[in-house]
């Protein structure tokens, strides 16, 4: 998960807030819409990353598994296997205990991708949308850091790639790592709700990761 809560097996995470409330986006026309997906997919980002997506092999590697699909959608090498060799965190039984929380992501990207980065956030809405703005420049890359329950109506804190964003239509590609999603469309508004939503491990917002 996205530096949320412990995870390994069978301890589950509490004090999630209620969103028994929320819609899901999957009853929204345009979250796996064949057409839509097709057109953002020839987004200049977005052939970036395919065909090779990576999806995480447990829940809680979304963050290195993310990272992963950043390089390769660079053309570096790396694996879930490997992405953290060599750095301070280390899994049991192939779990990461507690996630990686943003800012712990970003240092594991500054190690492992030898590129700039930047932590993006409390962001308002504006500048939010000023960065979507960006997400088809093939210089960049953008993780962000989301909770499931505001988009979902279930579910915690997640990692994923921006992979690029529908200028006419208003929708951004979020490249789920979860195989059970799989990559979706959303509206912005919906995506920045999810993000402006407090990690409970950091005690921060959680926000953006811009990758150059």
């Amino acid at each position: 998960m996205g530096g949320s809560a412990v995870i390994l097996p069978p301890l589950i995470s509490v004090g999630h807030a209620d969103y028994a409330h929320v819609v899901s986006i999957k009853e929204t026309s345009e979250y796996q819409d064949p057409a839509l997906l097709k057109k953002a997919w020839a987004l200049p980002v977005a052939q970036a990353y395919q065909p090779d997506i990576d999806f995480q092999r447990n829940a809680s590697i979304c963050g290195p598994t993310s990272l992963v699909n950043v390089a390769h959608s660079l053309k570096q090498s790396g694996s879930q296997e490997n992405i953290l060799q060599g750095t301070s965190f280390s899994t049991v039984l192939g779990y990461l205990p507690e996630g990686l929380t943003l800012d712990e992501l970003a240092g594991l990207a500054r190690q492992k991708l030898q590129r700039k980065v930047t932590v993006l956030r409390d962001l308002d809405l504006a500048a939010f949308r000023e960065q979507l703005r960006h997400a088809n420049d093939l210089p960049r890359r953008y993780v962000i850091n989301f909770s499931r329950g505001p988009l979902f109506g279930t579910g915690g804190g997640h990692h994923s790639p921006i992979a690029g964003y529908l200028n006419e239509e208003d929708l951004v590609l979020v490249l789920d790592v979860n195989k059970n999603y799989r990559p979706w469309l959303v509206k912005p508004e919906r995506l920045y709700e999810a993000m402006n939503t407090v990690d409970t491990t950091a005690q921060k917002k959680r926000g953006l990761l811009l990758i150059e």
